[in-house]
């Protein structure tokens, strides 16, 4: 039995690795943002500064590691064998839980995350100890666990997000009103004094938090307390006269100089306060180890109260994961999801969105936008008019695609994230609060977005959500975290030997998961067949591109059709799903292009206006097409899944009949449009007469079999809702076609071109 806890020490310090992986992934978003959104420094620069302040940080980081020593269970309270199942727990969920965040693509506190692991398998630890003793109660559950701490965390959460936000909203709102989005002029006037504010305030917060635990945190402290006002003031005149300096020799903004700084203190403070999240368990259950070998005694009868005294941690531990922090932030593709999920939430202009309103981000909208419009009468219209000339942006029209290659925001912008993000952290640290750096940067970048007006009416209920949704994930951190560590030590105390390595191999299964999943996600091509937005100005280039659309959506019907039409014969509910599946990919696809209609129009030359009438029309028969097809699937779909009975064999043979006769049409079509023989359009259109012949001939049959033999009203239903969303659907098609045939003529010579009758109102189907 002795030799199983020299195996969990050896497997916590696998899982450390991982954890330092995982946990960095998630973080790096704290430090990284601010710069990646400006976009004014390249990537290299901005990794290999993160990349000194982490290692830096990390390497001179030990005076944090009580927290998992001591600062949340009582060790004297617990055994060593106690100990290795609550320190073994924690890894295990710690590293599934952050793993679930980066994939998910949303930051969250790692800080809180071991925190609670940590609660919450001392708290199942300590019920266990107290139902197997007949002497206490739980009552005595206090003794066990450090509740003010726990409290405090809790604290530091809701102080964190309102004050975070808060600040940072007004902040960035006196900066916007001072400098404007037309901020050439003042930055050039200004910009020296803003940038010794920016880098006092940053550098104040490297030495008071970045340090802190460092070796020299004592004679740092020694030297400013009581100094403070001076240091900021000798601070605030030195960096003003070398931001002077720096714009006048360089030629450039100091604020190049503020981002670069602040993305180092914030990398510095995150691996020297937060390196304790992911080795401190480790270290802890080492020093356990170490201590309980010494003493001979046994595992159940050795106090932990040799964790009540403070341990260095050693410098090759910490040298080491410096390193594989660093190695982490370079390589890790999940880190650049999580950044990818607060830069697109505070992008300021139009992008993709994420996250999808619900009913609380909407009613936050709406009644944030009424508070609005009853307190505006109440400033003058002149301040108001010169507010409003403050946040006039510059006249950029991008499309959704193109602004996510744009920067997300400016450098003011960039700079007050940094500067009070520090500064918060730093007056927290003082004030000894409890503040999580993941919540704080997060939140003054979410407040400085709001003051920005980057969510505008067009954003507001999407951004709004996706904030919601990231803060509810922090509270589902710490309720996940506290319940899953509970359960894992549960269960491991039932019998070590089994569960541990179950458990393990489990970890090791949802890790390699997850990884692989998110690998095809990220690597993810885009399909050959996509739907791609117009950027052409010409009529010509229009017409040139919307060919391409047409026949990959031509290609794309083909397939749908015939997956539904295939799927129904053989009664495959598989394939009539994929066919689900690739109209709703379709449909979506077909909406993007209505989404951005605007865009298209904005980038249209003066001359080539008219190509927006025959734009439109073309998205409005793709969109005709999109839904014929959906509705087909659909009824398809739910006559199979519902098992009602399957169609006559000559049912079956007519519908197959019918989709030849479409497959051939369907083929020229798309051939027609891929190669640019436009001329061929006309011979398609008058080949259209064939099918429509065929699809009511089938009707009449179906009419007939259902006055004399047909008995299933199922079957009589989905029979014809096929054939007549057939004919729709080749009507959008044939639309298209003529629409098309008569803009591309048009646009190449002035001549009249003969028209070609679309199908007359009174030309039914049904005879």
């Amino acid at each position: 039995m002795e030799h199983i806890y020299l195996y969990i020490l050896i497997a916590i310090t696998i899982l450390a690795v991982v954890d330092i992986i995982v946990g960095v992934s998630n973080d790096a978003v704290n430090f990284l943002n601010s710069a990646i959104g400006s976009k004014v420094i390249s990537l290299k620069t901005i990794m290999i500064v993160a990349s000194l302040g982490i290692f830096i940080g990390a390497v001179f980081s030990s005076g944090m590691m009580e927290v998992a020593r001591k600062g949340i269970f009582v060790p004297s309270q617990f055994m060593f064998d106690d100990i290795m199942l609550i320190f073994m727990a924690v890894m295990i969920t710690d590293i599934l839980l952050l793993d679930f965040f980066n994939t998910l693509g949303l930051p969250t506190s790692t800080t809180v995350s071991i925190v609670f692991n940590l609660l919450g398998a001392a708290v199942m630890m300590s019920l266990i100890k107290i139902s197997q003793s007949e002497v206490l109660t739980l009552a005595d559950l206090g003794n066990f666990i450090n509740t003010k701490k726990a409290m405090e965390i809790i604290f530091g959460i809701l102080l964190s997000v309102v004050i975070a936000f808060s600040v940072g909203a007004l902040v960035q709102w006196f900066s916007r009103v001072v400098f404007t989005f037309h901020n050439e002029k003042k930055i050039k006037n200004f910009g020296a004094l803003f940038g010794g504010v920016a880098l006092t305030a940053i550098t104040y917060f490297i030495f008071l938090k970045g340090l802190k635990g460092t070796p020299y945190a004592g004679e740092l402290k020694g030297f400013m307390v009581g100094n403070e006002l001076y240091i900021l003031l000798g601070s605030f005149v030195f960096w003003t006269f070398f931001a002077y300096l720096f714009e006048i020799i360089t030629n450039k903004t100091v604020l190049l100089f503020v981002i670069l700084v602040g993305t180092f203190g914030l990398a510095l403070a995150f691996s020297g306060n937060d390196l304790v999240n992911f080795i401190g368990v480790p270290m802890a259950a080492y020093h356990s180890y170490e201590a309980w070998v010494v003493s001979g005694v046994d595992a159940s009868l050795f106090s932990m109260e040799v964790l009540d005294k403070k341990v260095p941690a050693e410098p090759f531990l910490l040298f080491l994961s410096g390193g594989i922090m660093v190695l982490t932030l370079w390589f890790s593709k999940k880190a650049k999801t999580v950044a990818e999920t607060e830069i697109g939430l505070s992008r300021q202009g139009e992008t993709h969105e994420k996250f999808q309103p619900n009913r609380i981000s909407r009613g936050l909208v709406r009644g944030i936008t009424q508070l609005s419009d009853y307190f505006s009468p109440l400033v003058p219209k002149a301040i108001q008019s010169r507010i409003n000339n403050s946040f006039k942006k510059p006249e950029l029209i991008l499309t959704k695609d193109q602004s996510l290659q744009a920067p997300a925001f400016d450098m003011i912008r960039a700079s007050v994230n940094l500067m009070v993000a520090g500064i918060l952290i730093a007056i927290a640290t003082s004030m000894k609060l409890p503040l999580s750096t993941t919540y704080v940067t997060f939140m003054v970048a979410m407040g400085t977005s709001l003051a920005d007006r980057a969510w505008g009416r067009d954003s507001a209920v999407y951004r709004v959500a996706g904030v919601l949704n990231v803060i509810g994930g922090w509270f589902g951190t710490a309720i996940g975290a506290f319940f899953a560590s509970g359960v894992v030590v549960l269960l491991i105390s039932w019998n070590p030997k089994i569960v541990i390595p179950i458990l393990l191999i489990i970890t090791a299964v949802l890790l390699y998961r997850n990884y692989a999943s998110h690998k095809i996600k990220s690597n993810k091509v885009v399909h050959e067949d996509r739907l791609l937005n117009s950027e052409s100005r010409s009529v010509q280039g229009v017409i040139q591109e919307s060919a391409k659309n047409i026949a990959k959506v031509i290609k794309r019907t083909n397939q749908i059709y015939e997956n539904s039409i295939l799927g129904l014969a053989k009664q495959d509910i598989y394939l009539l799903q994929k066919g689900k599946g690739q109209v709703v990919k379709l449909s979506e696809e077909v909406d993007d292009l209505r989404d951005n209609i605007f865009f298209f129009i904005k980038n249209l030359e003066e001359s080539s206006v008219e190509a927006s009438g025959f734009y439109i029309n073309i998205l409005g028969y793709l969109q005709d097409i999109s839904q014929s097809l959906e509705y087909i699937s659909k009824v398809i779909y739910k006559h199979v899944n519902n098992n009602h009975k399957k169609l006559k064999t000559s049912q079956n043979h007519e519908l197959e009949e019918i989709y030849t006769k479409l497959n051939h049409l369907f083929i020229d079509t798309q051939k027609a449009f891929k190669s640019g023989s436009f001329e061929e359009i006309g011979v398609i259109i008058s080949e259209k007469r064939e099918v429509y012949d065929l699809v009511k001939t089938k009707i009449k049959a179906q009419v007939k079999r259902t006055r004399t033999e047909e008995s299933s009203p199922k079957n009589t239903t989905l029979y014809f809702s096929i054939l007549l969303e057939t004919k729709d659907l080749m009507n959008a098609i044939m639309n298209l076609l003529e629409e098309y045939h008569s803009s591309h003529d048009s646009s190449i010579e002035p001549a009249t071109i003969p028209s070609i009758e679309p199908p007359k109102e009174d030309e039914t189907m049904v005879p």
